[in-house]
């Protein structure tokens, strides 16, 4: 009898508490958990899909992605500024076209054989081509004069280290003014009309070595953010793109232990049934 008892009690203990079924309902959850895991990361495309993945990787994930859009916004800037650059330039082409003829109606109108008549003639010419060269420095860019001779910082990096763009002046300098100052030059004066249009092409030739030093530093400052920005990106997508082979791998490995622990999980609760057989016998 006391040996009846005592397995009467060990069965009872059994019934009561099923360890084997918490134990595998345990094991089944964390299962669970990690092929949840599995399927968010293979349909976001994402390892980190919650902070709790990877506190330290989201966080600086957040820092990169953060530098990258002030990169991607420094770029925007300089951009600008090369479009600014280039109208200014493609102003100047034509302004030499102007100076190269107001130049030739200089050294012509300096010819004995012309009269008065035909030396007017000239004049007319050279008066139109230094007017256009005057209105060409009352130009702007989206509001912005570009013949002022303003020099701008342009923001080159994410941390606002800038590069000072150099001006032209074209509209209060006083080598190019001085072409629209006296209008009858060639007929009182071609040598010095012809002075004055030499200084304007040398002062033109500087200026455009200016805006084509902007270019050329602008162009400099833009390839080295687009190199940072790829490389920016290419550390983000480490920390946060999920290997698809492995997380396939992954995926299939907890879906086999969801299935087996499913399975055991039956198994563990039918243990009780059996210790009730023996005792009902």
């Amino acid at each position: 009898m006391p040996f009846i008892g005592r397995l009467t009690e060990r069965v009872i203990m059994v019934i009561n508490t099923n360890l084997s079924a918490e134990t595998t309902a345990q094991y089944l959850n964390q299962s669970s958990e990690m092929l949840s895991t599995s399927l968010a990361q293979l349909s976001s495309g994402s390892k980190i899909t919650s902070p709790s993945d990877d506190s330290a990787g989201l966080a600086v994930s957040m820092s990169l992605v953060a530098q990258e859009g002030e990169n991607t916004a420094a770029s925007n800037n300089i951009a600008d500024a090369l479009s600014y650059n280039q109208t200014q330039d493609g102003y100047l082409q034509q302004v030499t076209t102007a100076l190269d003829r107001m130049s030739e109606l200089a050294v012509q109108s300096q010819d004995v054989t012309k009269s008065s008549a035909d030396i007017q003639l000239y004049q007319n010419e050279f008066n139109s081509l230094a007017t256009y060269v005057a209105s060409v420095g009352n130009e702007s860019f989206n509001g912005v004069s570009l013949f002022a001779g303003t020099s701008f910082n342009i923001t080159v990096d994410a941390s606002g280290n800038t590069f000072s763009m150099g001006g032209v002046n074209l509209a209060t300098s006083a080598t190019f003014t001085a072409l629209t100052n006296d209008t009858s030059t060639l007929l009182t004066s071609p040598s010095t009309a012809l002075t004055a249009v030499t200084n304007a092409i040398a002062q033109l030739a500087t200026d455009t070595g200016t805006i084509g030093t902007n270019e050329e530093t602008l162009n400099d400052y833009s390839n080295q953010l687009s190199t940072l920005n790829n490389n920016l990106s290419a550390a983000n997508s480490t920390i946060m793109d999920v290997n698809v082979a492995t997380a396939s791998t992954q995926y299939a490995q907890d879906n086999i232990l969801v299935q087996a622990g499913t399975a055991m999980l039956a198994q563990a609760n039918a243990l009780p049934d059996l210790a009730l057989k023996l005792i009902t016998g």
